[in-house]
């Protein structure tokens, strides 16, 4: 169990920062209330109010969010191996074309779509 001792200091020590801060930014930040506070907002774009039975919803930033991900995820892969590079050889090399390859095509793909178009 005193393996585990730091871990339980550090997390105290995190819970500890954290009531703090919270504690100081709700005594010294200013507390300006306000109605457009409190109205929802998202993107840029001003709420309104939607039918009872639902609405369309823009589908553009759930295809930009998707975009990132992929994206995001083709760079934790490429990470690992360029690091190390030199030590695995022609075969990562080749795995790593096919996989930046495939990327490209669906890059391409959405590309062509107007899918980075931000109107």
């Amino acid at each position: 169990m005193n393996i585990y001792t730091p871990v339980v200091g550090l997390l105290a020590l995190a819970a500890a920062f954290m009531a703090l801060a919270i504690g100081l930014s709700k005594i010294v930040g200013p507390a300006r209330k306000n109605r457009a506070k409190y109205d929802p907002y998202e993107c840029g774009i001003e709420a309104t109010p939607q039918p009872a039975e639902g609405g369309r919803v823009p589908v553009k930033y759930y295809i930009t969010a998707m975009l990132y991900i992929v994206f995001d995820i083709e760079i934790v892969f490429l990470y690992p191996w360029a690091v190390s590079f030199d030590k695995m050889g022609l075969f990562a090399l080749i795995e790593m074309v096919l996989f930046i390859v495939t990327v490209f095509i669906a890059y391409m793909y959405v590309f062509r779509r107007g899918g980075l178009n931000w109107d």
